[in-house]
């Protein structure tokens, strides 16, 4: 069932909505003249009506029962906020992508932002002046963090009114305002296209944000039996879910078909409670993929899981749900800890140069394995899926946002520290994300904001703020999420791309890129082609990676002082890349550019070193 406010043209609208418990339903048109006007029921639950005299740009409400009156559940507009009316949308818009035919998923190099930290003016329309710079380091596919309507205050001025990451979303269907309309959206989307990036858009599908959320006005959208931390678990599995399940469905093909987003990234599907025959992601990646067929180019489905279960991306036929990939945080906790040297909180079930080499050839670390932290067993194996099925940071929102003062790597480790990570990230045999301004070293912190206007609502997220921190045991508070200067300090300083060690660092950042884009061997995702080991006394993971026609070996030095190694291999050797050369402002390396057989190297700390066997 198309869902929503759908204008058909010639002042014609057509207005659906789904409210199985209400007796009437009417739509309260607002401008240019307020008038109520009934829907009749057609089936299950939904009711429609076909109104002229209605525009784009026509404000609305539904009145349930005769009484009350809410915005559109399915709304596409919120120019008033969450509180406000809902927003009749025109979707024309010349698009000029109708050659673009996508990245393929196993070549895609993500890049996660927030629209709102992203440039001073935070704005879909100023991410565009930035793609050449994406483009030229080497980036094919964007990933924004979610951009449902969202609360904010609308006291004051509006480039500080709404601040929140996302995840407090409660219309899914509506482009958030401040970051720009329908068509701004759209805009970026196809110069995104245009310079050969792919855009992944962070959907929210677990639940619903805490202030102006009206859904259970309407219907059960919820359910009492599950539980999230965020919220009250949405309703996928008992009586009407069937209509919960089709407003997902729908959200994701309106994201996918009127935006012509290339993937959509699943937050915490482990919230995605359903028991039922037919799992919603087994739903919602069917009606994807047929969707897909009709086009011309695959759109994809990317779960963020905290399960290390690979029945979420393996087909149908082998009782997988039949995502596309999804993410494995394991790869990112093994290297943390390692480079980090963190044992708080869920980093005490890592911190092992075995566990980083694990990572590298079985994905998962916790595969069926007691994971301390958890107390519990933990993960399956995942040996029958596709390394490209797995995408890898070393910095992202949360695990950057997860820091007490959300400081980023810049802050925490050393620059042979960065290099060494970055390297990680790259060489490895996984689709890697980088998070906005990592390339060069951003200095801006990345803390959790948000803007309330329930005085109630502030403090308990405040509360739950500083409560998410005591397994980690900080001596002092995290900074005030709904201060605007904790938003205003999280903005890129993009200046420093252009100055000194930040721009060594992207320059490493481009020549890893370049590096993956164009080694065979790098190329080669096949798992059967992958071998690690690890020394746990030097500290040292070496990682072999090989095609039909070359091999490479990686070092990583992960120690603070040097230490000696010798490459598994009976052939010589080239230098490719060597990050304590000076030439990356590195320390100056005693490594040799030609190596011989079973000849010992000196790696300086905190280091890696890439060498081709040579024929």
């Amino acid at each position: 069932m198309k869902i929503g406010a759908h204008y058909l043209g010639n002042g014609e609208c057509e207005f659906t909505v789904w409210s199985p418990t209400s007796n009437s339903v009417g739509v309260q048109i607002l401008s240019p003249q307020e008038q109520v006007l009934p829907l009749k029921p057609i089936e299950e639950g939904y009711w429609q009506a076909k109104l002229n005299d209605v525009y784009p740009g026509t404000l609305y409400r539904y009145v349930l029962n005769d009484e009350n009156a809410f915005a559109d559940p399915a709304s596409q507009s919120q120019p008033q906020g969450v509180h406000g009316p809902s927003q009749v949308v025109e979707h024309h818009f010349e698009w000029t992508d109708k050659e673009w035919t996508g990245i393929s998923l196993e070549s895609m190099i993500f890049y996660e932002l927030h629209v709102g930290t992203f440039t001073p003016e935070g704005t879909f329309t100023a991410i565009i002046s930035r793609l050449p710079d994406l483009k030229e380091l080497g980036i094919n596919a964007i990933e924004i963090m979610p951009i449902a309507q969202f609360p904010g205050d609308t006291h004051i001025e509006a480039a500080l009114a709404y601040r929140n990451w996302g995840y407090d979303g409660v219309y899914p269907f509506a482009v958030q305002s401040s970051y720009g309309n329908v068509a701004a959206l759209k805009q970026l989307v196809n110069a995104c296209h245009e310079h050969g990036i792919a855009v992944v858009l962070d959907v929210v599908y677990n639940h619903f944000g805490p202030e102006g959320n009206y859904m259970s006005q309407f219907a059960p959208y919820f359910t009492q039996t599950y539980k999230t931390p965020w919220g009250s678990a949405l309703n996928f599995d008992d009586a009407h879910s069937h209509s919960v399940r089709n407003y997902f469905i729908e959200n994701a093909l309106y994201w996918l078909g009127e935006f012509h987003i290339d993937a959509l990234r699943l937050d915490a599907i482990q919230a995605i409670y359903d028991l039922g025959a037919k799992h919603f992601l087994w739903e919602l990646a069917e009606a994807v993929h047929h969707f897909s067929q009709g086009e011309n180019r695959k759109r994809y489905l990317i779960a963020e899981s905290d399960l290390n279960n690979p029945q979420i991306i393996r087909p149908p036929e082998l009782g997988g749900y039949g995502l596309d990939a999804q993410w494995s945080d394991d790869f990112h906790h093994a290297l943390h800890a390692l480079i980090t040297g963190d044992r708080q909180g869920y980093y005490q079930d890592y911190g092992q140069c075995a566990q980083l080499a694990k990572a590298y050839t079985d994905t998962f670390v916790y595969d069926w394995k007691y994971a301390p932290h958890r107390q519990r067993f933990h993960g399956i194996p995942c040996h029958d899926r596709h390394m490209s099925q797995f995408v890898v940071c070393i910095q992202n929102h949360d695990q950057i946002g997860n820091q007490m003062k959300g400081d980023r790597l810049w802050e925490r480790i050393s620059y042979e520290g960065l290099k060494l990570a970055a390297g990680a990230v790259l060489l490895s045999p996984y689709l890697p994300l980088l998070f906005m301004g990592e390339e060069y070293g951003e200095t801006a912190p990345f803390t959790y904001f948000v803007s309330h206007s329930d005085p109630d609502l502030i403090q308990a997220v405040r509360a739950g703020r500083k409560q998410e921190f005591e397994a980690f045991h900080y001596e002092e508070g995290p900074p005030d999420p709904e201060s605007a200067e904790t938003f205003l300090r999280s903005k890129l300083n993009w200046e420093l791309r252009n100055e000194d060690q930040h721009k060594v660092l992207l320059n490493w950042y481009r020549q890893l890129i370049n590096l993956r884009k164009t080694h065979p061997a790098l190329l080669n995702q096949d798992r059967n082609f992958i071998e690690a080991t690890s020394d746990e006394e030097r500290q040292l993971v070496i990682l072999r990676r090989w095609c039909e026609s070359s091999e490479l070996i990686l070092v990583m030095n992960f120690n603070s002082s040097p230490v000696t190694a010798i490459l598994p291999s009976q052939q010589n050797a080239r230098k490719l890349l060597d990050s304590a050369d000076n030439s990356w402002n590195g320390p100056g390396s005693q490594l040799p550019e030609h190596l011989s057989v079973a000849q010992e190297l000196k790696l300086q700390p905190t280091s890696l070193v890439l060498y081709e066997l040579e024929s």
